[in-house]
């Protein structure tokens, strides 16, 4: 093999992946996954697809080698291949941030729209969980809870708080985090806290980002 075929095969290989991450509905779909594995269901329930969509998009991520397939009784769950997959997808986000200013300004925008709320970053997070001077909630659903979270974290989904505030102290903090900065479940929460009462603030990102800096986790 001389030196122009090595290159042409290597790039093209290379180029693969970035075809397979082409696409609105399968960059949503790896954020998803990286909350934990999930069967195509839940997957296309999440997403608004129709599940013989969904399964097309999963088979070009497989094939991409992004992520992998394990059977579990009658269903087949997707997972990520390995934290790689998020960090070049967490890569492109930031990128993406940084060089267009269309996608900072519709998130900023977003945000302004809905609530207009302050967040804490991981590393202020992680002094208070230390010096115990915050409750951390996870309102992502249940399953993604159990997959994993961060340490010491509640769990409420989102769409069950309004059952569960008196079970909330009102004496204490309360942060609450989802699937990160583009997941709007914690800004929805964290708006209805404040409604009632509670000190509430936003993690900016969500349990992938916690993870992958190697903060403390509980692994389902």
């Amino acid at each position: 093999m001389n030196v122009r075929n090595f290159k042409n095969r290597i790039y093209n290989e290379l180029a693969s992946i970035v075809k397979a991450l082409a696409n609105p509905h399968r960059l949503e779909i790896i954020e998803l996954l990286a909350q934990g594995p999930s069967p195509v269901q839940t997957i296309a329930g999440n997403t608004g697809l129709s599940i013989a969509n969904t399964s097309q998009h999963l088979q070009t991520l497989k094939s991409a080698r992004l992520v992998e397939v394990e059977k579990r009784g009658r269903y087949s769950f997707y997972s990520l291949q390995n934290s790689g997959v998020f960090e070049l997808w967490k890569s492109l986000r930031d990128l993406g941030f940084a060089q267009n200013a269309q996608i900072d300004k519709l998130l900023r925008d977003f945000r302004k729209s809905r609530h207009n709320l302050e967040s804490v970053n991981s590393e202020e997070l992680l002094e208070r969980i230390e010096q115990g001077e915050a409750l951390v909630l996870d309102v992502r659903p249940r399953e993604e809870y159990e997959a994993g979270h961060i340490v010491s974290a509640l769990s409420i989904p989102q769409n069950e708080l309004v059952d569960n505030l008196k079970s909330l102290p009102k004496n204490k903090e309360i942060i609450a985090y989802c699937r990160g900065p583009l997941c709007a479940m914690a800004d929805d929460a964290i708006k209805l806290l404040n409604e009632h009462g509670y000190r509430a603030t936003r993690l900016e990102a969500g349990y992938p980002e916690w993870k992958i800096k190697g903060l403390p986790t509980v692994q389902g």
